[in-house]
């Protein structure tokens, strides 16, 4: 099997050329889904027979704590990658996403305890799903702190990426602690495999802001990543004249 494209992956340079292609596209996708999911969604879909309109708290809720854990995913795949195949770019991914991931997770964490205090009385309790979510919290920035104090960029690529592999059995936790354990948080708002248990006028919304959160990652993702590239690579010739070609540009 020819296995050229996976360590062309690695390429810096490839990877720059082909994020500038894609950026926008995942920039205005996030914009405009986003847009549409949050106006059908806290504008016209129906309130819960239950909770009334505190239930649309989902819309910002669901996609940031899907987020979360997918970032965490990522984070445990590129410290495989990172340490097995040696490639660069998977700790430049692993860094830039880092604090993407630990923003999502505070969103959750925050609207969580929003939504928690009509619905439950209480801004906190330590059930099992919110316990894991603030353990995920803590493990980005576990993550981020050892990137910033170790100065050896090897030395700090292979503690990242052991912290984020050993930290990826969260993950599954999180995903069944309500089934798990009994807990106060309610089971999955959908499933892939499931019918939805609300009507389409109110889940539909919430699957177009899904996307819209993965849009956005993407593309702050590519952002923060061609810049660490470029900040990595400078003495490179191709960032050299990438850097020549935009002052050109520029004037």
């Amino acid at each position: 099997m020819n296995w050229t494209w996976f360590h062309k992956l690695g390429s810096p340079k490839w990877f720059y050329e082909i994020s500038g292609r894609w950026l926008p596209w995942f920039a205005w996708a996030a914009g405009i889904l986003i847009t549409a999911g949050l106006v059908w969604g806290l504008a016209f879909a129906p309130p819960d027979y239950q909770q009334g309109n505190s239930f649309r708290i989902i819309y910002i809720h669901v996609p940031a704590a899907f987020l979360a854990q997918s970032c965490y995913v990522m984070l445990a795949v590129c410290g495989v990658v990172g340490l097995v195949w040696k490639m660069k770019l998977a700790d430049v991914a692993l860094q830039a996403a880092a604090p993407i991931g630990a923003w999502m997770t505070a969103i959750a964490l925050l609207t969580g305890a929003i939504w928690g205090r009509p619905t439950w009385g209480a801004w906190w309790v330590w059930d099992a799903r919110l316990t894991s979510m603030l353990i995920l919290l803590f493990l980005y920035f576990g993550v981020i702190a050892l990137g910033q104090a170790i100065s050896n960029r090897d030395s700090a690529a292979k503690a990242c990426s052991v912290l984020a592999i050993v930290g990826v059995i969260n993950i599954p936790i999180i995903k069944y602690s309500v089934e798990w354990w009994n807990t106060l948080h309610q089971p999955a708002t959908f499933t892939v495999t499931e019918k939805p248990a609300m009507p389409a006028e109110m889940w539909v919304p919430l699957l177009i802001m899904v996307l819209g959160f993965y849009c956005f990652f993407a593309a702050v993702l590519m952002m923060r990543m061609r810049l660490d590239v470029l900040r990595r690579e400078a003495r490179a010739g191709w960032v050299k004249a990438e850097v020549k070609a935009l002052v050109e540009k520029a004037s």
